[in-house]
Parts: structure tokens; C-alpha cells; sequence
């Protein structure tokens, strides 16, 4: 894991990383029907849902400061989904 300039990690140059224990918890939505994770392709009934939150911002942003991640929970990629009613 690199750090560069930005005070921000690059992870694409490394494979083998190991999650952080705390980045583990979160919700867990089960999905209707079986899907494929479009990162590992194995078969997900289930995706976690990870809180993430803005520690760090230069200029006054109109960003949220909070959001949510859906993660695949085998491969632990960020995958594209939708959660309604979230506020």
C-alpha cells in the first residue's frame, strides 16, 4: 500500500492486501435472487453495506459528509447497487 502526496492510498498496485477487521462490519442485505459479482463472478446472495465518512476536504465541499458502500461479500469489491430510503 502506497501513500503518495495527497495523503491518500493507492491500492491497485497491491493484491494481497488484508482487510482491516473494522471495515468488516456493516449491514448485510440479502438480495432477492441469486447474482453474479461482476468483479469474482461467483454466485452472491448477499451484499454488505459499509458506512463510509469524509475525514478530509481542502474547501468547503457540498458533498455529503457520510455515505454507504455496497460490498460483494466474498471478493469484498465495491459493487453498483441502489439503496432506497436511505437518509
Amino acid at each position: 500500500m502506497a501513500q503518495n502526496e495527497d495523503d491518500a492510498y493507492d491500492l491497485t498496485a497491491v493484491e494481497d492486501v488484508q482487510i482491516p477487521t473494522e471495515w468488516q462490519n456493516g449491514a448485510v442485505y440479502t438480495l432477492e435472487q441469486a447474482v453474479r459479482c461482476p468483479h469474482c463472478r461467483e454466485p452472491i446472495r448477499t451484499l454488505r453495506v459499509v458506512r463510509m465518512l469524509r475525514t478530509q476536504v481542502t474547501f468547503t465541499s457540498p458533498l455529503p459528509r457520510a455515505g454507504r458502500a455496497l460490498v460483494c461479500p466474498l471478493c469484498e469489491r465495491i459493487v453498483s447497487a441502489e439503496l432506497s430510503g436511505i437518509l
